[in-house]
């Protein structure tokens, strides 16, 4: 009981730290790294600044701050947060199912149709540019709420369009309002849950990122196959999913962003007692909010951290790989079952069951891996490295290798059985879960309250990436055959492997020279050191006196 103690008094702690520390205004920690306009950081520690009693902050055990809301309450934000990512990442590769029946419709080529999946990852590129820096001034809710009701009503053009540029143009922008989630989540979970509850929380997140493209392929092939319902079912399917989806958005998640609560107690303290409170003020009310700060400091937020930001450009680089490669999965699987084991679009989707299959086992193992951090968090006074986060990655890149030389040389053949490729896809799905789990938790837990822009950057680049892949794969996987096609993708997972190994061992390095990362753990690391010593001399010497 009071190691338990002893953790919670370190994350509430820790969760003070955070207010103080990162907002905002101001990027002024321990570390002493720069501010966002540039200038300094305070190099004081944040309690030994002289505070403004005018300032509204978080107080201790504060009912209020997110932080501090039950567990039960953070599951169910954690939740509406997973299913809205996993609504829209159904709606970006179930129309694939669906390209050959489109085609024909309209009469159109192949290549032309897939735009219908690829122009989707585009909008994926541009969303996050607004999305993300716009949920860290106005508050993550009304970012949630809106982008949501935009994007379910898009699925009405698409289900009634009367030629194939209409469903190409309203997939482009319905994609630009579904990427909100797959940025902003991040940010919630990082908005309420401590250390200890993240990593949980990130895995059912970044399993419904996948969990959802495997979905769109298996309903969307049953869909076109039945002739009542055909292509423009899958679209209505899609927005009644959104509404409800949207509903349970608007009906149950509160704001969780710290600074746009913090205004609001403010503006409430005004407005009930103007004589005593009427100094009283929030961060977030001070900031500037003109058309040049907008696009100069929140707009271009997420390119700028990508170009500054070793740690997000490399993330990024390695996740885009993946998810290139996962999106490249969706033109192999009707090469390996359908062209060569004569499949019907129904039976080829119920393959990407292994996928969803492997990403739950994925998940499994990455909550398993993460076992230890409860032990780290007194240890770590509290600041435990993000880089501990990265074990599941480590743990993927071998598996990832092998699923993929697997799918292709066993996949390359009619006459081996078809279960023996799609067990391959059950060690591809886990593989791609874990390495999405650890490397976006990674990046939730160095960037904290930028960590909606950490993963706006991420989320541009490697949907770029995932567009092109349906564009060329087809034509590739032609001219290859499916066993060196699939092994030039094995070369690839292989060549990009030792990435988060070089991030375990060389990343807090890196964050000590960021100017967006609280790097809350560097000033400890001597000290961590230090005691560990002073406990095994201790454990020796009380060992000693035993005998």
């Amino acid at each position: 009981m009071s190691r338990a103690r002893e953790c919670l008094h370190l994350l509430r702690k820790r969760s003070a730290v955070l207010t103080t520390c990162v907002d905002p205004g101001s990027r002024g920690t321990s570390t002493g790294e720069t501010t966002q306009d540039g200038s300094d950081g305070d190099e004081q520690q944040p309690d030994e600044q002289e505070k403004d009693p005018n300032k509204v902050e978080w107080e201790e055990n504060d009912e209020h701050n997110p932080q501090n809301w039950s567990d039960k309450k953070k599951w169910l934000i954690t939740i509406l947060c997973a299913q809205a990512t996993l609504v829209v990442t159904f709606a970006s590769s179930s129309p694939s199912s669906a390209t050959q029946q489109i085609a024909q419709q309209f009469g159109s080529s192949l290549e032309v149709a897939d735009l219908t999946t690829s122009l989707f990852l585009a909008g994926y590129c541009l969303g996050p540019i607004v999305w993300a820096p716009m949920s860290e001034m106005i508050g993550r809710r009304p970012v949630f709420v809106v982008s949501l009701a935009i994007f379910g009503l898009f699925q009405i053009g698409d289900a009634l369009a009367q030629n194939i540029w209409t469903i190409i143009i309203i997939r482009f922008l319905a994609a630009c309002f579904a990427s909100s989630p797959l940025t902003n989540a991040g940010g919630v979970i990082a908005d309420i849950w401590d250390p200890m509850g993240r990593g949980k929380a990130m895995a059912l997140f970044s399993a419904s990122v996948f969990v959802g493209p495997v979905l769109g392929p298996i309903i969307g092939g049953f869909t076109v196959m039945n002739q009542s319902l055909r292509w423009r079912w899958i679209f209505a399917f899609i927005g009644f999913w959104s509404a409800a989806s949207w509903i349970l958005i608007a009906v149950f998640l509160p704001e969780t962003y710290h600074p746009k609560l913090l205004a609001q107690r403010a503006k409430r303290l005004r407005k009930e007692d103007p004589d005593k409170h009427g100094e009283k003020y929030a961060e977030l009310e001070k900031a500037d909010f003109s058309i040049r700060s907008i696009v100069t400091r929140t707009l271009a937020r997420p390119a700028i951290m990508l170009v500054v930001e070793p740690i997000v450009l490399t993330v990024t680089i390695y996740l885009s790989v993946v998810y290139g490669l996962l999106y490249g999965l969706f033109s192999v699987f009707p090469i390996i079952w359908g062209e060569l084991r004569g499949f019907n679009p129904g039976e080829t989707g119920l393959v990407f069951i292994a996928v969803g299959l492997g990403t739950t086992i994925g998940a499994l193992i990455f909550v398993w891996t993460q076992r230890h951090y409860r032990e780290l968090i007194p240890k770590w006074h509290g600041h435990p490295p993000p880089e501990e986060r990265l074990y599941g990655a480590m743990l993927a890149g071998p598996f990832l290798i092998v699923g993929i030389f697997w799918l292709g040389w066993t996949g390359n053949y009619p006459s081996i059985h078809w279960a023996v490729p799609a067990a391959s896809a059950i060690l591809i799905g886990m593989s791609f879960t874990l390495v999405f789990i650890s490397f976006l938790t990674y990046l939730v837990e160095v960037y904290l309250m930028y960590s909606a822009s950490s993963l706006a950057a991420n989320t541009i680049i490697r949907s770029a990436t995932a567009v092109a892949f349906p564009l060329f794969v087809r034509q590739m996987f032609a001219a290859l055959g499916v066993g060196w096609a699939c092994s030039l993708f094995g070369f690839v997972a292989l060549a990009i492997s030792p990435s988060p190994f070089l991030f375990y061992k060389y990343g807090w390095k890196l964050r000590q020279r960021s100017r967006f990362a609280p790097c809350l753990d560097v000033g400890l690391r001597e000290q961590v050191k230090r005691e560990e010593q002073e406990r095994k001399e201790k454990e020796k010497n009380g060992g000693t006196e035993g005998v």
